[in-house]
């Protein structure tokens, strides 16, 4: 974009598979209130050659094979395996990569649908922003439980040593994937010593199977948290772009006189 942000989000062979988690993801920017033009500063990151050469046949996204020598990223990489705990590694460091590189960046996971632009419910003076499992109604509270799937962080010296800060800590905490450590690092006085800005962002804009957003009218993002596997991912994706395409076919009138709620999570939460 204008400001050097980039929409960012990291994929492989498994969640590629036709009629899957990304073409939900990219309906959802379609059926969104004025989001389809987000889909050109979207760069997908694609973990295997598989995701990569099903990434290309989408055309309007921007893709970009970050693969990993001798490791094999191309199947379900079940919660907490290792295989899983590499992936999310390797994404921690690429994206300290492109915060060196200058651009700014929305991180998302590609279970999240985008329903509203949400650089509105962003804070200009923080550094470091992320969405939340559970929020607990202060933005700036580090007891908030912070969700990895979704942050805004702006490039600066700050960010960068962050994330650098972030993957080195992996080798303190063996085992744990990048959000549990964040949550053990979040008070670590590191941060306050490099004068991180941290904000945690509202469920009410951005939320989730964990904490769904009560009110359509606000809402911008959905995530598929607190749920295991792709099929239940699906399941209940689906059920919320219906729910958002219904919405959405109401008239001004009956979108605030008339509350609408999700009709998940179904099987996931």
């Amino acid at each position: 974009m204008g400001d050097k942000t980039v929409i960012i989000t990291t994929l492989n062979a498994a969640w590629t598979e036709p009629n899957s988690i990304f073409d939900v993801f990219l309906k959802s920017f379609r059926v969104g209130n004025q989001t389809t033009s987000l889909l050109k500063h979207v760069l997908v990151a694609c973990l295997d050659q598989t995701a990569y050469s099903r990434c290309l046949e989408k055309k309007q996204v921007h893709c970009y094979a970050l693969t990993t020598k001798d490791v094999d990223f191309s199947g379900e990489a079940h919660f907490m395996s290792d295989d899983y705990l590499k992936m999310m590694w390797r994404r921690i460091d690429f994206l300290r990569n492109v915060l060196e590189m200058g651009y700014n960046f929305i991180f998302t996971d590609a279970d999240i649908l985008w329903f509203r632009q949400p650089f509105a419910h962003f804070y200009p003076d923080a550094d470091f922003q992320i969405a939340c499992d559970h929020y607990w109604f202060n933005s700036t509270n580090l007891d908030n439980s912070p969700n990895g799937g979704f942050n805004y962080v702006k490039s600066n010296e700050r960010t960068i040593q962050f994330y650098k800060f972030w993957y080195k800590a992996r080798e303190a905490y063996p085992g744990k994937h990048d959000q549990d450590v964040l949550n053990m690092i979040k008070y670590n006085p590191f941060i306050k010593d490099i004068g991180l800005k941290i904000r945690f962002l509202d469920t009410a804009f951005f939320g989730g199977f964990c904490e769904p957003s009560k009110d359509l009218n606000l809402v911008c993002t959905m995530h598929a948290n607190c749920c295991i596997g792709i099929g239940n991912k699906m399941h209940d994706l689906t059920m919320a772009l219906n729910d958002w395409e219904k919405y959405m076919a109401l008239n001004g009138d009956e979108k605030m006189l008339r509350p609408q709620t999700w009709t998940v999570p179904r099987i996931c939460g």
